[in-house]
């Protein structure tokens, strides 16, 4: 074989230099080595072959993803999964290498989390816009009924429209019900940057009020459903600082810039979430649920990688859905009666009382008073501005501590420690009020500093951690049904409290109104400690499975 190969490169060698003969010699090329000739052949033969096995790869990986969804689709015993290996699962190996499932998650979770920060610039917004209308000169004039009117206009449809973002998650899911989010808050928002009178700011405010309302409860729920255990909690915890650096841009914002200058910028928001939506996919546990398994295994995969634990979690929702789907059509009163089960019930109990423990604690009155609480430990004459952007700084990095520890500890023990120091602080303040009897004092570090104790306090517990438990403890079937009525919760309660706060303050005396918050929290800190479970690390089917059997650990 050898002296055939030789044979013929010799022929090839007499043939060039008949057809192509040479005039100097002294650019005579040499002949081919016969054995570079051959390792190019053999390099040419092995790409080739190669090439064929990579081809034939991707052709068998495909084919075996198909068989995998189907298995998914008509096995009666569940997955098959341990008859697969993860190499067969993948279309392209490299596609995990560059886009990890942790970085997939966390795209996700911008998304809503961006919508959250929308939220919180209308959390704040009212704050830089009132005091810019009572400026002599304003082209809308606005007296103390006007202002009430503007403040209270965006709380009005907050708690109306977390129930009704329960029934528009479930029916268009979570992902689609994010874009129909965005429409109503970024045409609130071009109403208040246009606004000529007083009724077109009322209209933006009231659309703007019922969007945060919206996303109060879908954020959570979403994230809850695109995250790994390990991811969970941090993402959840980013709820409650978007919501705190919402607040502190708004306030830094409309410090230097007119109010409809701040509503253009803010209307940008609205649609990078809308460049972010369109990257990411669906919720897999509502895909599945809805019975569209292959797009469901399919997001999942793509949010959560194939790991064991990854494998382990999918195969527990498919097999939930096969075992739904076995169950005869429930008539409406079975449906009714499918409400007062376990595994609603308990988790909404635990979820209101968690809500009001927050908001009964005070958090929105103080906020809303604390310059007049500085006022009155200082003394009048200080800068409004600076107290509320030193305040909304304080907020915002104990907001990142509050991310920090969820991710480290669990909920459990956050939940006590802060409604253990938040009602140190509340009673704190109220028994130097009342020893002080607002007679002048040189100890004014005291109120201060249990004005920032009970904002480092509630912020890394009792704020962020019903907003991160509204997404995990419920139930699939009811999980938009359960995170609405228990968000709309915090919101009535915040309007009860905010619109108490005054009267109470000046009929009761702030000794007693601040004494009321830090009872409130202490026995709202004592009641969970007997009922909160602990959710971190653990999967949302398992802690659906435990409060349905009624064995729901708190430990």
């Amino acid at each position: 074989m050898g002296e055939d190969r030789n044979e013929n490169e010799g022929d090839v060698t007499v043939e060039d230099k008949d057809t192509n003969p040479r005039t100097d010699e002294t650019l005579e090329t040499p002949e081919p080595d016969p054995e570079d000739n051959m390792q190019k052949q053999m390099n040419a033969a092995v790409n080739k072959e190669t090439a064929m096995k990579y081809a034939d790869n991707a052709i068998r990986q495909r084919e075996n993803e198909k068989t995998y969804i189907q298995n998914i689709k008509n096995s009666n015993s569940g997955l098959s999964l341990g008859d697969l290996k993860e190499d067969a699962l993948l279309a392209d190996s490299k596609t995990v290498a560059r886009f990890s499932p942790a970085w997939n998650q966390t795209l996700a979770s911008t998304a809503a989390i961006l919508m959250t920060f929308t939220a919180g610039l209308t959390s704040g917004y009212s704050a830089i816009l009132l005091p810019q209308l009572k400026e002599s000169g304003s082209s809308i004039p606005c007296d103390e009924s006007t202002a009430s009117w503007i403040a209270a206009m965006a709380a009005l449809p907050m708690a109306p429209g977390c129930l009704i973002c329960g029934w528009l998650m479930e029916k268009f899911g979570r992902r689609n019900a994010h874009y129909m989010v965005c429409a109503p808050f970024l045409l609130g928002w071009i109403l208040i940057a246009c606004a000529n009178n007083l009724a077109l700011i009322l209209l933006g405010r009231f659309f703007t009020g019922m969007c945060v309302g919206l996303i109060g409860p879908l954020g959570p729920v979403f994230i809850s459903e695109t995250c790994s255990p390990q991811l969970r909690g941090i993402f959840l915890a980013a709820i409650s600082l978007a919501i705190a650096v919402g607040i502190l841009v708004s306030h830094l914002i409309g410090t230097w810039v007119h109010w409809q200058w701040t509503a253009i910028i803010c209307c940008i928001f609205p649609i990078l979430s809308v460049i972010l939506l369109s990257v990411i996919p669906e919720s897999p546990t509502w895909l599945i649920s809805k019975g569209q398994i292959e797009d469901g295994v399919k997001a999942f995969s793509w949010l959560r990688g194939y790991g064991d634990e990854a494998r382990s979690e999918l195969k527990a929702i498919i097999d939930k859905r096969k075992a739904a789907d076995l169950e005869p059509t429930p008539t409406l009163r079975e449906k009714i009666n499918s409400l007062k089960s376990p595994e609603l019930m308990k988790p909404l109990f635990i979820m209101i009382v968690f809500f009001v423990t927050c908001q009964f604690s005070g958090v929105n009155a103080v906020a809303f008073y604390s310059i007049e609480i500085i006022e009155k430990a200082v003394g009048k004459g200080i800068d409004h501005y600076v107290a509320m952007l030193a305040i909304d700084s304080l907020r915002t990095v104990m907001s990142v501590v509050a991310c920090v520890t969820c991710k480290k500890y669990g909920r459990r023990p956050l939940c006590l420690i802060s409604g253990l120091f938040t009602a140190i602080s509340m009673v704190g303040l109220s028994m130097f009020l009342y020893w002080t009897d607002g007679k002048p004092t040189n100890l004014t570090w005291i109120p201060l500093s249990c004005l920032m104790g009970y904002i480092c306090a509630i912020s890394i517990g009792l704020v962020p951690l019903p907003w991160m438990m509204c997404g995990e403890v419920f139930p699939t079937r009811v999980r938009g049904l359960g995170s609405g009525i228990s968000s709309a919760t915090t919101f009535v309660s915040f309007f009860i409290v905010v619109k108490t706060a005054p009267g109470m303050m000046t009929d009761l005396g702030e000794v007693f109104t601040f004494l009321f918050y830090g009872i409130i929290a202490l026995i709202g800190t004592g009641i969970l400690y007997f009922i909160l479970p602990e959710t971190k690390g653990k999967s949302l089917q398992e802690i659906e499975d435990r409060f349905k059997s009624g064995k729901i650990s708190i430990a």
